[in-house]
């Protein structure tokens, strides 16, 4: 039986290890160097690089990589051994500082967004020692920023620890405030629940559309889907289980905290959820998670599939980003508290957590934008693409009380003048749950839940903290100039809510009253990622992102340029598959039928010229029309393919391909799923809804 407190993180240098490991005095400039967030010296960085090199050999490894995020959306790595030559001809094994800090991998290949030509090669990656070492597949792996040679970052890790920094800077200022002198600093936390779905490997394999694309790009609608709604939280089947079993022993020996598992709505999805921790490591943990659910699921003859929408009909994954702000004392600064002057920072944390989202509302969007998440936002089963945020009916009702100013009667407490030395009490978890919310505070946090299920969390938590932080900035310069500070904040916390109440709703985000609320609050509906992408490069975001020193102007347009490329791509590859499939797989079996049923319909005639044949004449019939329509819509397929990469810029690429492409391969597929539900089952060419979402 599994020891827990045993494997969990044996294969992590944590800080247990290295306080074992090294010399007191190098330990303490480690653990210095991460409080502090500075640079180790050299000196020091060569005692740590042979420490981690011989407990990585005795764990088993004979190789390290530099593992880094770059703008591909998983992670990177190159191997190198630790042997160097001796004067002997033998070899013996080492680790220097330098290597340790610094690599040098080959960047031409990896997504620039026109920073850089192909034959301007290097870069540069860079130990985050704030992220602990680890061996993955008997090779150590150093978390690492990643940059050019120039210095421009091309990666996801590096814009998330400036944001963090920004974010600290600025909450710090506001503590000061407070009279806190004895926090040095704020770290956001973050706790990213996943959905996935697990597929028999063997039926998986037999479709190209899971194999290039991630998802089912043909299938009619089973008998049954998930009408029944007795998945969720049902029992797990013992394969399930086994696999859940296995991820979460491989996670654990990673120190990823690993802690609730379950069923999801949809039939074959699941849920995985961790503790959460800093933003960082979580973000790290999160892609070590889904590379993890890839492998494990393999070893079981599973697929993980973690696209967004990988079934029509049926609801899709998503990652819900639970986001927090957290002190070096262990104080949670979204906990509404139980004294008046902690309830005071709190309700500024929470003003300006509501100001940030309202005058951000594009950036929230752009962060979980994509192609494949496009496919799910705003269906039945994820937030839409308007952004507002869930505070709950008593939240909400303090809030309008401050603005008004009027007394706020909570039934479980003495009424009370609202004001900023006397503030309510109010307890965690008072209101219900709203999962159609965008941005959901419950209790303690900040649910945001439009992530995609796929997506690497660095992006969203780069904004939020980004925001956030401007949020703090602007009230920080307001305040610490007041002669009355009680007096300041009252009147900037019910300025703040008279001015972005718009975001806050409770309701239901699903229906159509909303989109016509919310358009008359004159919130935005950005509703694809070719809506919403050109708001990054506005002038708007730029200084914003450029003020807090998160990204310079040729790094977000960088990415600009990048996540259209991207969007286009997966399009294109969708539409090559599509195309593959219907003319290798679903038209040619259309045609055995038609031709099995035509051929049945002559040996009756032979036997007898009396016998009936209406019945293949008439599905012949039909057949025939469906076919005939599913081929002209393939040929306008295929020609309006040719013309992609034939644009000027990005966004008209990408425009032409969510108006065209998108478009041409939806009329395809409403031929192809209604000629499935017609055809034969031992002449449909590829494992149906059913087998797949059912068979496992």
């Amino acid at each position: 039986m599994t020891n827990i407190p045993e494997i969990f993180g044996c294969m992590v240098f944590d800080d247990a290890v290295m306080k074992e490991r090294l010399p007191k005095e190098t330990y303490k400039a480690v653990t210095k160097s991460i409080t502090n967030n500075t640079p180790l010296s050299l000196d020091v960085a060569n005692v740590v690089a042979n420490a981690m090199k011989d407990w990585a050999i005795e764990k088993g490894a004979k190789h390290y990589t530099h593992w880094f995020q770059p703008m591909t959306g998983i992670t990177a790595e190159k191997h190198d051994s630790f042997i160097s030559p001796s004067t002997e001809g033998k070899v013996i094994m080492e680790f220097s500082g330098k290597e340790l800090i610094k690599g040098e991998p080959d960047a031409s290949s990896f997504p620039n967004g026109g920073i850089r030509a192909t034959f301007e090669a290097r870069g540069y990656t860079n130990w985050d020692p704030t992220s602990y070492a680890f061996i993955k597949d008997s090779v150590l792996c150093i978390p690492t920023a990643f940059c050019a040679y120039t210095g421009v970052a091309l990666d996801k890790k590096t814009p998330l620890l400036r944001s963090i920094d920004a974010l600290n800077v600025q909450a710090l200022r506001i503590l000061r405030l407070f009279g806190n002198t004895s926090v040095k600093r704020v770290i956001p936390t973050v706790g990213p629940e996943q959905e996935y779905f697990l597929i028999d490997k063997e039926r998986c394999e037999k479709r190209r559309d899971i194999m290039y694309t991630g998802r089912t790009l043909f299938g009619a609608k089973p008998p049954k889907g998930q009408d029944l709604d007795d998945h969720y939280f049902g029992a797990i089947k013992p394969r399930v289980q086994a696999f859940m079993t296995e991820l979460d022993e491989e996670l654990w020996k990673l120190g990823v905290l690993a802690k609730t598992e379950h069923n999801e709505v949809a039939p074959a999805q699941h849920e995985f959820a961790p503790i959460y921790t800093t933003t960082n490591i979580a973000t790290d943990h999160n892609q070590l998670t889904m590379e993890t659910m890839k492998k494990v699921a393999a070893k079981h003859n599973l697929v993980c599939l973690l696209h967004e929408k990988p079934f029509a009909g049926i609801n899709g994954s998503g990652k819900h980003n639970n986001w927090a702000l957290s002190t070096d004392k262990g104080k949670n600064l979204l906990d509404p508290g139980k004294t008046p002057s902690e309830n005071a920072q709190f309700l500024l944390f929470l003003a300006a957590s509501i100001k940030a989202v309202d005058d951000y509302q594009e950036l929230m969007r752009i962060s979980i934008a994509s192609a494949s998440n496009d496919l799910r936002l705003g269906g039945d089963e994820a937030p839409p693409a308007i952004v507002s945020i869930f505070l709950g009916d008593e939240l909400t009702a303090i809030l309008d009380a401050i603005e008004n100013g009027t007394p706020y009667k909570n039934t479980d407490a003495a009424d009370m003048e609202i004001g900023v030395s006397v503030l309510p009490h109010f307890p965690k978890d008072n209101t219900d749950r709203n999962r159609t919310s965008p941005f959901a505070f419950t209790g303690n946090k900040f649910e945001f839940r439009m992530l995609g299920s796929s997506a690497s969390v660095a992006s969203p938590n780069i904004v939020l903290n980004t925001i956030i932080a401007e949020a703090l900035r602007q009230y920080a310069d307001e305040l610490e100039g007041a002669e009355d500070l009680s007096a300041a904040v009252s009147k900037l916390i019910k300025r703040t809510i008279k001015k972005h109440k718009r975001i806050i709703f409770n309701g239901d985000g699903y229906s159509k009253e909303w989109q016509e609320e919310a358009k008359k609050r004159g919130l935005l509906n950005l509703a694809t990622t070719v809506d919403c992408m050109p708001h990054l490069i506005s002038e708007k975001s730029v200084k914003l992102f450029t003020e807090h020193k998160v990204f310079t102007e040729l790094e977000l347009h960088s990415r600009y340029e990048i996540y259209l490329e991207q969007y286009s791509k997966v399009i294109k590859i969708e539409a090559l598959t599509a195309l593959d499939m219907l003319r290798k797989e679903i038209i040619p079996a259309v045609a055995a039928y038609i031709k099995d049923l035509a051929e049945s319909a002559a040996c009756k005639k032979s036997i007898s010229p009396a016998l009936s044949v209406k019945f293949e004449e008439r599905i012949i019939s039909q057949l025939t029309e469906l076919a005939e329509k599913l081929y002209e819509a393939t040929s306008e397929l295929d020609t309006a393919v040719h013309f992609v990469g034939e644009h000027s810029n990005a966004l008209e690429e990408a425009t032409y391909c969510k108006d065209v492409i998108e478009v041409k391969m939806s009329d395809a597929r409403k031929i192809a799923d209604e000629l499935e539900t017609l055809v034969g089952e031992k002449y449909w060419p590829y494992p149906t809804y059913g087998e797949l979402l059912f068979k496992i």
